[in-house]
């Protein structure tokens, strides 16, 4: 290697994704490389020059994104830096750019001819990899990263992100229905074994006998010992995949209070995963968060499991696990809290025991509704009811009310502070019948001002939590069919969303507020939560996360998989950002008052400014998208 290679080579070797690629990959790239210089104002590459002929590598200086979209200068460009690339999807397609690309000030860029990079799209699996999930690869690295920071401080935890199948120590221990329950309990003496299932001639189980079931099915009701095991056994089974996550088999334990979770392959038993082979967060086991919530009997011990559940999250921060896993565990622990609760306060107001025990619904609103919690969570809830034959609504409402509040403050106890818009259950508007919600949704779709639409967003991402969930479910699909088509509603939600632009400045990499920070819920992930939710409401989908709406609408926008997944991983990547920050302020002793969604840009690595603004690129692509969908 010369010396001007070998120059080149620590340049490289700072920018991803040249950093993790082969050094023979990276010297072969530069062996074939040309350094070009633009002066302040020249073009690089536009459409009118035709198919991308070289890939293009920034060493110093600053080039400029010119979209050819409608729309302000602002909102029409982006930013590119020292070790960014560009041209990559021109290049992968074999066509033009799609936007301009100019020098902002003097700048010289590293050029591979088209025919190289295609070359060395097929040498390097790392280079390959990053070409073709960009934003995906990077946010690899960066939790990887993050991974190995929490290492440092944090014991070896075993991996959530692992498939069940490379977690089973052994095949599974099994025996025929037919079996008599004496000689299975020998038999799972001598092996020093806590679990039985019982398997028909296919290898398909039928049944799970556990320690705990052999107190309370056979010793205490002392059962005859000869009858077939089948008949004590738990029938109802829960299975997973192999190539399931070990998450997914935790969050099922933790729901459902049990210890074991078969592994199912083709309808056949392959093997047994159970709480101990999953991991330890701290000395504390899911279903053990789970079981503790579930059979609280006051506040002060659901109190106690709230912070077990922030115990939890630091430790899946340690491991690595990716922030869509990490906020559905977040949820579906504060969604048991939140339950038990109110099933608490139901109990002791008799609500349990009255006509109205089954013909209401407590809804969660807001984040909570789209199963995206963070450490730094409000209260934004609401209650939806029938009204009994020889009640009114207001009777019924005067009953919850008081309940509802007993709940909300309840709530703030265990660290989910009150909304400061009150928008929760205890404020008289939003504890309404089916037909007052129905009426209610009804006004903001007809006669909704813009001002109006932008306060009641929150109510179209609810969901059900607790209670009669029917009629949540009854809710949403008659909220789809009165939206779904019209075109004055959608078009005033659009033009809402379009008034939160991500923080990305013409000149200069962000835009900062007054005390030099980034606003990443305002600025970072509202762009996407407004864009998926008229989306979703467009084409008719029911769910009510960011990412299961982008996901279920591309089809009927005919928006290709590569992009939606793009939009995707941008999201979750300012997820990840906000958790962290949370995370930190959290061990550093912060309440939960005190947390916010404030960041100094200056303050992240390389790495993670880069895909932060890779990420906001990508907010102001899907807003290009509201903007075409509704001619904004």
């Amino acid at each position: 290697m010369n010396a001007t290679h070998a120059a080149q080579f620590v340049f490289f070797a700072k920018h991803a994704p040249f950093n993790r690629m082969e050094p023979a990959h990276v010297l072969w790239m530069l062996e074939r490389m040309r350094l070009a210089y633009y002066v302040n104002g020249e073009v690089i590459v536009s459409p009118e020059q035709g198919v991308v002929d070289h890939f293009m590598v920034i060493k110093q200086g600053m080039v400029q994104g010119e979209q050819n979209i409608a729309g302000s200068e602002e909102d029409t460009c982006m930013e590119l830096a020292e070790g960014e690339c560009f041209a990559l999807g021109a290049l992968l397609s074999h066509r033009p750019v799609a936007n301009l690309y100019r020098a902002v000030k003097d700048t010289f860029c590293y050029e591979l001819p088209a025919e190289d990079f295609h070359s060395l799209l097929g040498t390097s699996a790392q280079f390959r990899d990053f070409c073709t999930r960009r934003i995906a690869n990077l946010l690899e690295q960066s939790n990887q990263v993050i991974q190995a920071q929490y290492n440092q401080t944090s014991g070896e935890q075993q991996s959530l992100t692992s498939p069940l199948s490379a977690i089973i120590r052994r095949a599974p221990i099994t025996c025929s229905p037919e079996s008599p329950v004496r000689q299975i309990l020998e038999r799972m003496h001598e092996l020093r074994i806590g679990s039985m299932v019982a398997i028909d001639e296919q290898g398909r189980p039928l049944g799970i006998l556990t320690l705990p079931d052999v107190l309370e099915r056979i010793a205490l009701p002392q059962i005859d010992l000869e009858q077939p095991i089948i008949n004590v056994m738990s029938t109802k089974l829960t299975s997973l995949s192999p190539q399931a996550l070990a998450y997914e088999a935790a969050l099922a334990m933790a729901t459902e209070g049990i210890r074991h979770t078969l592994v199912v392959d083709n309808e056949r038993l392959v093997g047994l995963v159970t709480e101990k082979d999953l991991f330890a967060l701290q000395r504390v086991g899911l279903r053990q968060v789970g079981a503790n919530i579930r059979h609280a009997e006051s506040i002060e011990v659901l109190q106690s499991a709230a912070a077990d559940i922030h115990s939890m999250a630091h430790n899946m921060m340690a491991q690595g696990v990716a922030a869509e896993q990490f906020t559905q565990f977040i949820s579906t622990f504060n969604d048991l809290l939140t339950a038990r609760v109110i099933q608490l306060e139901y109990n002791a107001s008799g609500i349990s025991t009255s006509p109205l025990a089954d013909k209401l619904c407590w809804m969660a609103l807001g984040s909570e509704g789209r199963f995206e919690q963070t450490l730094n969570t409000d209260q934004d809830n609401a209650i939806i009811f029938m009204v009994p034959e020889g009640m009114t609504a207001d009777e019924v409402r005067a009953q919850l009310l008081p309940v509802a509040k007993r709940i909300n403050d309840s709530l703030e106890k265990c660290g989910f502070p009150l909304c400061r818009g009150f928008v929760m259950a205890s404020n008289p508007l939003w504890c309404l019948s089916l037909e007052e919600w129905k009426r209610t949704f009804m006004n903001w779709i007809t006669n909704g001002t813009p001002e109006a639409l932008l306060h009641s967003s929150i109510f179209f991402d609810f969901r059900a939590l607790h209670g009669a969930k029917g009629l949540a479910e009854e809710l949403r699909q008659w909220l789809l069919v009165a939206a779904c088509d019209n075109s004055r509603f959608l078009h005033q939600l659009a033009e809402n969303a379009m008034s939160i632009r991500p923080p990305l400045g013409v000149m200069r990499d962000f835009v900062v507020g007054k005390q030099h920070k980034l606003d990443l819920k305002l600025n970072g992930i509202t762009p996407f939560v407004d864009a998926a939710r008229i989306f979703s409401i467009s084409a008719g989908v029911s769910h009510t996360s960011t990412i299961q709406r982008l996901r279920g609408s591309a089809a009927k926008m005919k928006v290709h998989p590569s992009e939606v997944e793009a939009w995707i991983n941008a999201f979750l990547f300012i997820q990840v950002l906000r958790l962290r920050h949370h995370d930190v302020a959290k061990t550093q002793g912060s309440t939960d008052e005190d947390l916010d969604n404030l960041i100094d840009p200056k303050k992240l690595n390389e790495l993670d400014r880069r895909i932060l603004k890779e990420a906001f690129r990508q907010a102001r692509k899907l807003q290009s998208r509201l903007t075409l969908e509704y001619h904004l």
